[in-house]
């Protein structure tokens, strides 16, 4: 039994086994909280597994967690289905549509081309069995990379994505969340990684609206940004990075994937983020950095191959040992030092959610 949140340390489940839920999400429902992700049990960076589908646990005290399975399968005996254990899913976001009583789900698949699509599956239940819909949808005819869902009050929906390489969009979803309308708002250009922004979580308080996002480096971490806005198109301020005295600019070595809500609590979010690489966290940011920029610059001067040489990126691939970083957001509200206010995530060896109002 666990009594607390040990951020970075091994999680297990009620049956003594890794939690298995990366690049992921909670929800809640009916009483329960329902966390899930990408299930990397038998991805060691070797055998050409990059997934197991998409595995669900659920907690009545975000301490302790259930596992209820794989929610939404591979598909190993078809090789051009993006659910194929060797297709690059990642990061699944599930949200309930009132209007049509379904949960949608949406997966980003990284193909071989190098372009980014989605599929999008929907079900009854929110355990499952979820049924195809879309596959290889290009959103707004964009590559897209890491994203996040979000339902307003009123039932409409937004999807917060990465034009691969290039900037942030929101877009408007069609009435059953299927789709994209055609209407979207772009946000934080940049030219190239690892500046790009991704690993877009978004979340609401006192109406504002908040992106937490990762710059671009892979599975090597990176410095958090956090942006506020007044709607949910914005336009969104950066903030900057939330992760103080964070000296290795690695966001305390994880990415994050989302961040939600504590039920009745006052004013109690947690971000959510995955140690994708626990064995690599003796790499220097500024090293991999320049790295990635002489890669996708095309006015580089600098051989990113040579670079290579000089600072080897020791990944091993292996991200069925990767862990959790969870950890309480804090607030500072609007003043003259901070006009917008400022969101921090401090670091905590280990927390509890009884210490929160």
């Amino acid at each position: 039994m666990y009594y607390s949140i040990r951020p970075g340390q091994v999680w297990l489940d009620t049956e003594g086994k890794r939690i298995q839920a990366h690049g992921g999400s909670v929800i809640y429902v009916d009483g329960s909280y329902y966390f899930y992700g990408e299930n990397k049990e038998k991805t060691d960076g070797k055998n050409g597994i990059w997934h197991w589908g998409v595995r669900c646990y659920a907690s009545k005290d975000l301490y302790n967690w259930e596992d209820k399975g794989v929610i939404i399968p591979p598909e190993p005996e078809n090789p051009v289905s993006s659910l194929h254990p060797a297709s690059q899913m990642d990061r699944p976001h599930i949200i309930y549509n009132r209007d049509t009583k379904k949960y949608v789900a949406w997966l980003k698949i990284m193909n071989k081309d190098g372009t980014q699509t989605e599929t999008v599956l929907t079900a009854d239940e929110f355990l499952g069995p979820y049924m195809k819909v879309r596959e290889g949808l290009k959103p707004l005819n964009m590559s897209a990379g890491d994203f996040d869902l979000a339902v307003a009050p009123d039932g409409k929906a937004y999807y917060y994505f990465e034009r691969v390489h290039s900037e942030t969009i929101c877009a408007d979803l069609t009435a059953d969340y299927t789709d994209v309308t055609g209407y979207y708002s772009t946000h934080f250009p940049h030219p190239y990684p690892p500046y790009v922004r991704e690993a877009t979580a978004h979340f609401v308080r006192k109406n504002k609206h908040y992106l937490v996002t990762s710059g671009t480096t892979g599975y090597l971490p990176n410095p958090s940004e956090v942006a506020v806005g007044d709607s949910w198109h914005g336009p969104y301020t950066v903030l900057g990075n939330p992760h103080p005295e964070d000296r290795s600019n690695t966001s305390y070595h994880s990415q994050i994937s989302s961040v939600f809500k504590v039920q009745g609590k006052k004013d109690l979010y947690i971000a959510c983020a995955d140690r994708w690489l626990p064995e690599s966290m003796e790499q220097k940011y500024e090293d991999y950095a320049k790295l990635y920029e002489a890669m996708f610059n095309p006015e580089s001067d600098i051989n990113w191959k040579e670079l290579e040489k000089e600072h080897p990126q020791d990944i091993s691939g292996n991200t069925s040992i990767a862990d959790y970083v969870w950890l309480p957001l804090r607030f500072e509200e609007p003043s003259a030092e901070y006009p917008l206010g400022m969101v921090y995530i401090d670091w905590l060896d280990e927390w509890r959610i009884e210490d929160y109002e």
